[in-house]
Order: C-alpha cells, then sequence, then structure tokens
C-alpha cells in the first residue's frame, strides 16, 4: 500500500498511514482507485488515540487483580478467621469466575453496539467491586463471603479485556497486530508490576492504618490500594468518553465502517469477509491459551502461601518481598514483549510460542523439592522445641487441638513455619530460595511471550470478522484457568505438598506442546490462509 502525502507526526511501528487517493496516477480506473484511499492524517492519530485509550484500560483491568493478590490471604485471615487456605482458592478463583462470566457478553455486546458502552458499564462495575471490598470488615460475620462477592464483582467488570482486545484486532491492520497486541500485554504486565508496588508502598500505612467513623472506613495496608483502583477506575471512565472513538481497518489497512460504529467515520470500505474460520485452530489456541493462564495462575496464587511455609515469613514480609518479587518480575515482562515484538518479525509468533512453553515447562521443573532440609514448623519453638511424634489421625487434626502446640497466653507473636496441619511439611524437603527465585526469573520470561503470541495468532486466525465474541471466548477460556488454577494449587499443595502440585503442572505443560505440534501448520493468518496476502516469515 503505497502512503499519498507526507507522514503524520505520531508513526506507531514505524508504518506510515495511508492518506486520500486524491493523488492516485491519472490513468487508474475508479476500481484501482478505490484500494489505494482512506486514511486521512487525522483519522489516523484519532485512531492510534483511541488504541491508546484501549491500552490503559487493559492496565487499569490488571492492576484490579495485582493491587491487591499479595494481601488477599492475609486481609482474610485477619477479618474472618474461619476461613483456610483452600477458601482463599476460591476468592483468588472468584476474580475469574466473573470475568469468564462477563467477557462473551460484553463481546457480543460490542460487535452490535457502540464499544463506549460495554467499556463504560465494566468499569463502573469494578469501581463499585473495589469499593465494597474495602468495607468488607464491617459485617459482623460472614466476612469471607462479602469479600468472595467483591472480588467476583471486580472480575465481572474486568470482561471488557475480550471488547479491549476485539477493538485492538479490528482497528489494525495485519502487520500493525503484532506489535499492537504485544503493546497490549505490556500494558497489562505493566499493571501487574505497578498493583504489587502500591501494594507494597501501601503496606507503610500498616495494618491499622486510620479509621473514619464516620464513613465506617478503615485505611489501611489492605483497603487503600482498592480505593485507588477505583479513583484510577473513574479516571479511566471519563477518558473513554473525552478521548475514544470506534474505527476499524481491514488486514491490509483500509478503513471500513462495521456494524457497531457510532458515525464518526469518513469514507469507508466494505469488508472482505468471505471464507471461513479455521475452528480447529480457534479451539486449539482456547486450549492453549487456557493452560498459560492456568501455570500463571498456580504461580501467582501460591507465591505468599509457599514463602509463608518455606522461608518462615510474617504475613507483612510475605506481601512485602513478593510485591518486589512481581515487580521486579514485571519488569523483566514488559522487555520481553519489548523485545518479541522485532523477533517474532523474523522467526514468527508460532516458534517463539513454542520456545516461551519450553521456558515455562523448565521454570516449575526448576520449582520441585529436590533438597534435604525441612522446612520449619509452624509452633515448634514455642514450646518443648520440638513438633510431638503424634498418629497419622492426630496430625490431620486441627494444631488448636494439639495442647503440646498451643502458645503461652502471654504470647502475641504471629506463628511462622509451615503448619503442622499440612503433614507433609514433615517429610518434604523445603523448596530453597535460589530455586524460588530462578523459578520466578523463567517464568516470568516465559509467561509473557506465550500470553502475546497466543492472542496475536488468535486474532489473526479470526481475520478480518467481527472478533468480539471470540475474544470474549478467550478471555472466558482465560478466565476459567484462573478458576481453576487457583482452586487447583489451593487443594493440591494444601494437602500434598509442592512435589504433587509443580509436577502436575509439568505434565500440562508437556501435554499443551504436543497439541501446539500437532496444530502447528494451520496456525496462520485468515488472510494468508485465502491467498490474499502472503505469510513474511516463517
Amino acid at each position: 500500500m503505497a502512503a499519498a502525502g507526507s507522514a503524520p507526526e505520531l508513526r506507531p511501528e514505524g508504518q506510515e498511514p495511508l492518506l486520500g487517493s486524491a493523488g492516485a496516477a491519472a490513468g487508474e480506473d475508479e476500481e484501482e482507485e478505490s484500494r489505494d484511499v482512506v486514511e486521512t492524517q487525522e483519522h489516523y492519530k484519532s485512531r492510534w488515540r483511541s488504541i491508546w485509550i484501549m491500552y490503559l484500560t487493559m492496565f487499569l483491568s490488571s492492576v484490579g487483580f495485582s493491587i491487591v493478590i499479595m494481601s488477599v490471604w492475609p486481609y482474610l485471615q485477619k477479618i474472618d478467621p474461619t476461613a483456610d487456605a483452600s477458601f482463599l482458592g476460591w476468592i483468588i478463583a472468584s476474580y475469574s469466575i466473573g470475568q469468564m462470566v462477563a467477557s462473551p457478553l460484553f463481546g457480543l455486546w460490542s460487535n452490535y453496539r457502540p464499544r463506549r458502552e460495554p467499556l463504560v458499564v465494566s468499569t463502573a462495575i469494578s469501581v463499585a467491586a473495589n469499593c465494597l471490598y474495602a468495607y468488607v470488615h464491617v459485617p459482623h460475620s460472614h466476612n469471607k463471603y462479602y469479600m468472595l462477592t467483591a472480588r467476583a464483582l471486580v472480575g465481572f467488570g474486568a470482561g471488557n479485556v475480550a471488547v479491549v482486545r476485539s477493538y485492538i484486532a479490528g482497528a489494525t491492520s495485519l502487520t500493525e497486530r503484532t506489535s499492537a497486541m504485544a503493546n497490549t500485554s505490556a500494558c497489562q504486565a505493566v499493571g501487574f508490576i505497578l498493583g504489587p508496588v502500591f501494594q507494597t508502598c501501601f503496606t507503610l500505612i500498616g495494618e491499622e492504618g486510620v479509621t473514619w467513623k464516620f464513613l465506617c472506613l478503615q485505611l489501611n495496608m489492605y483497603t487503600t490500594p482498592v480505593l485507588f483502583g477505583a479513583l484510577l477506575g473513574v479516571i479511566n471512565i471519563i477518558l473513554i468518553f473525552a478521548i475514544f472513538r470506534e474505527h476499524r481497518v481491514d488486514d491490509m489497512g483500509r478503513q471500513y465502517k462495521s456494524i457497531n460504529s457510532d458515525g464518526e467515520g469518513s469514507d469507508v470500505l466494505d469488508q472482505n469477509t468471505e471464507g471461513s474460520i479455521d475452528h480447529v485452530a480457534v479451539v486449539a489456541l482456547n486450549i492453549l491459551f487456557f493452560v498459560i493462564l492456568f501455570v500463571f495462575a498456580v504461580f501467582e496464587t501460591i507465591a505468599t502461601p509457599l514463602t509463608m511455609d518455606m522461608y518462615s515469613w510474617t504475613r507483612k514480609e510475605a506481601v512485602f518481598y513478593n510485591g518486589i518479587i512481581l515487580s521486579v518480575i514485571g519488569i523483566e515482562s514488559v522487555i520481553v514483549f519489548m523485545v518479541v515484538k522485532t523477533l517474532a518479525k523474523k522467526t514468527g509468533e508460532r516458534a517463539i510460542l513454542h520456545a516461551g512453553l519450553l521456558i515455562v515447562l523448565v521454570g516449575f521443573f526448576i520449582l520441585l523439592p529436590w533438597g534435604k532440609k525441612l522446612p520449619n514448623i509452624q509452633w515448634q519453638e514455642i514450646k518443648n522445641s520440638s513438633i510431638p511424634r503424634t498418629a497419622p489421625s492426630e496430625m490431620l487434626a486441627p494444631f488448636w487441638s494439639l495442647p503440646e502446640l498451643q502458645l503461652p497466653s502471654n504470647h502475641s507473636a504471629e506463628p511462622v513455619g509451615c503448619p503442622v496441619t499440612q503433614s507433609w511439611c514433615l517429610n518434604t524437603p523445603m523448596i530453597y530460595l535460589a530455586q524460588y527465585l530462578s523459578s520466578d526469573v523463567l517464568i516470568g520470561l516465559g509467561y509473557p511471550v506465550c500470553n502475546v503470541m497466543s492472542y496475536t495468532l488468535y486474532s489473526k486466525v479470526l481475520g478480518p470478522k467481527p472478533q468480539g465474541v471470540y475474544m470474549g471466548w478467550l478471555t472466558a477460556s482465560g478466565s476459567g484457568a484462573r478458576i481453576l488454577g487457583p482452586v487447583f494449587v489451593s487443594q493440591i499443595y494444601t494437602h500434598l505438598g509442592p512435589r504433587w502440585a509443580f509436577s502436575l503442572i509439568c505434565g500440562v505443560v508437556v501435554v499443551a506442546l504436543l497439541l501446539l505440534e500437532i496444530v502447528y501448520k494451520r496456525l496462520i493468518a485468515f488472510s494468508v490462509r485465502y491467498g490474499r496476502m502472503q505469510e513474511v516469515n516463517c
């Protein structure tokens, strides 16, 4: 596509914008002239301003998840002592349950109505849910269920990810899309970086913080982050009204009007949607995306309980140190997103996806317990300096039923170490800190690669047809992974320990690699499949 006239000041990904057909050669006939058309400088700038608003929305969606992920467990223990590690899995999963339900609905909505509508409604739901989370300490009972509801509603609002992805897929040409999807995932990663950073900063407020009695509101290290997230959501709504506009282009970069256009476009082309979508590739990519999100959800969920068990960290230390670790991983991920855009042009998205899964596999393999040293057992330093020899049936009893392990009445320190109620603590070697950090680095490298490549391949396989519903199903599959991942790891880890939990994860990744090999040749762009464009990489 040749560009007529001078390029505008903004040139995302180095691509020249298409300008009007007024400068077409005099000898061209009318049909050929209509193919050269159609993007003015103003349209180009408006299109990319709207894409940047989508980047911001993606960022805020990930912040809404990560800003409390490190503090959910200690906060849950504080407000409701009846909650156990298994219920933690449901708290984490509730976010994804809400997102899984909402994503196809918002995606369908965005296919037939201006996208501003589902974007504003979903963000408003997230704002309200964050405010509810700040008040879950107020009721006198069943606090854990209020927290569950609040996180589910935050997840429901995060269903707008499907709208964001479908808009970016439809507002970019095929050559722009890998980079745009990488930028979207980078914004998501930055959200995961800054969420724990915000949480880490808010730990300075402390567990007690400040209480505003006339509002029944406690501003502490647990509630301030979500209120900050609510404020960011309000800002996002304002920007959607002020800046966001509907734009659609085909795989060639030519503008056309879609059925959900709000009439803000100029001269447009009809969409060429002849040809059927390869549903085998679509299903395979949904499964692969499920696996990618599943293993990362396991990694996120287990970080705080694992480090508290293995390294005898207190609640505050676990939130603080894991916040720093996840922040570093997030920075690593952003760098990976920037590099992978260039690398994909040389090797192709499929090869990079394969490499990313291999890296994730190695990361979880390293996390398996290999040594001989056992973790410190919770309570053992309190009395008799050791755990008494008990029968297996007694080991499974609640720790408060073992009189030898009771805290002295004048003891106020928080218990640390691996709880004796988890029977595997008595015979499973500890995971050394070097193992944990090495695994963090590898998973922080492999996950962003897999994430952006799966989204990019998916959008290219779907082609120029409206992608709202399809993106909704992809987001729902990822949400399903975030549901099952935390529940899986909280159950397996609590009852069987890290050796079983991480071995099963390695097996899941191996199955994903085999599936990728089977469908490898089918994961090509819609326009390439029907001969409208040539594949420019391997």
